[in-house]
């Protein structure tokens, strides 16, 4: 294996540094590529070569210095991101050469995992697409899985609205709680995603938040209110989602894009959240990372599901790691169906 470093040295490692932290839309010039050479493992440490980067709205939050979940990207750093690549060089015998692996990459062509070196990796279970681990089989569909099941707790026969129904958190989120024999009423921009969500993904409707009005629509399909919302998008549509709450309902905070997540220009809360005292409903927030010890039993059933054609994914493929920063900007523009991907080599 080092003999094998050595030879990777006169390959060039190209990475996006953050020069600038973004006040509002991510911009091609807040990153710069720069090029370095590419990191030799020492004791106990792996380089992964990126062949797919996958792109979540969170990514723009770790973009603002502020304390979070995670600490910010800082200045001069490559962008933090999820990746799935190739083993090139190990000196751990846990990874060969030639496998599979997922984690947070980042923005660059190599990266190097292991003894002190930041995140750890995963190898990509057998018979798994290396790819799906950044959809349905990584963070977003074990999001949907546990805030779905943990928090909303659906049971048959309620009804069940989600946003955000075809990205790719909302669109397992809604068809999870399908499965559970729930009534399932999506919302998503445009009649493109809206035909999605219904004819491909399965659920019962799906509210074209851009040209209808989202709280008159959920009146009418759902006359008895809603037992669980799964909440992608904040905003207007949150409020919207609380005005038609069914006594005892469950809201599930799982993201807000509607922001921008530009901490300069936060929207105005829900104005009628007294609806939560009204119908003793409750309204939670998560972070998947607080599941960690039990992916593995989300991945299983979601691989389970996925096999037996009972959820369907859609992914959203760019290429080029220099167009990075113009694809995560896309995901605020609603530009994706299903996960963003970016293909960076073969």
């Amino acid at each position: 294996p080092m003999r094998e470093a050595a030879r990777m040295t006169t390959a060039d490692n190209r990475q996006l540094v953050l020069v600038d932290r973004p006040v509002g839309p991510v911009e091609d010039h807040h990153f710069e590529l720069r090029t370095t050479a590419v990191p030799e493992p020492g004791p106990a440490q792996v380089v992964v070569e990126t062949v797919w980067i996958g792109f979540d709205p969170t990514q723009r939050g770790w973009l603002n210095d502020v304390p979070s979940y995670m600490p910010p990207v800082q200045i001069g750093e490559p962008m933090r991101a999820s990746g799935v690549g190739r083993v090139v060089a190990s000196n751990d015998p846990a990874f060969t050469e030639g496998d599979w692996v997922t984690g947070l990459l980042g923005w660059q062509d190599y990266s190097l995992h292991g003894a002190g070196a930041g995140f750890g990796i995963q190898k990509v279970p057998d018979g798994l697409e290396p790819r799906a681990m950044l959809s349905v089989f990584g963070t977003t569909g074990v999001t949907a899985y546990f805030g779905m099941l943990d928090l909303g707790q659906p049971v048959e026969g309620e009804t069940v609205f989600v946003s955000g129904a075809a990205g790719s958190t909302g669109s397992i989120a809604a068809q999870i709680a399908k499965l559970k024999g729930c009534t399932v009423i999506g919302s998503a921009g445009g009649p493109r995603k809206n035909a999605w969500v219904t004819d491909v993904a399965g659920i019962d409707a799906c509210i074209d938040y851009k040209s209808e009005d989202t709280e008159a629509r959920l009146r009418a399909l759902a006359p008895n209110g809603l037992d669980v919302y799964f909440d992608n998008v904040g905003g207007p549509t949150l409020e919207a989602a609380l005005a038609t709450i069914a006594m005892r309902a469950r809201v599930v905070l799982c993201g807000g894009i509607s922001s921008g997540y530009d901490m300069n220009d936060l929207p105005p809360g829900p104005r009628n959240y007294m609806q939560l005292v009204i119908m003793r409903a409750r309204m939670e927030g998560f972070i998947v990372l607080d599941y960690a010890d039990r992916f593995g039993e989300a991945i299983a059933q979601l691989g389970q599901w996925v096999g037996e054609r009972k959820i369907v994914y859609a992914e959203d493929i760019a290429e080029g790691l220099e167009n990075c920063p113009a694809t995560l900007r896309g995901l605020f523009e609603g530009a994706n169906l299903g996960k963003q991907l970016l293909k960076v080599r073969d």
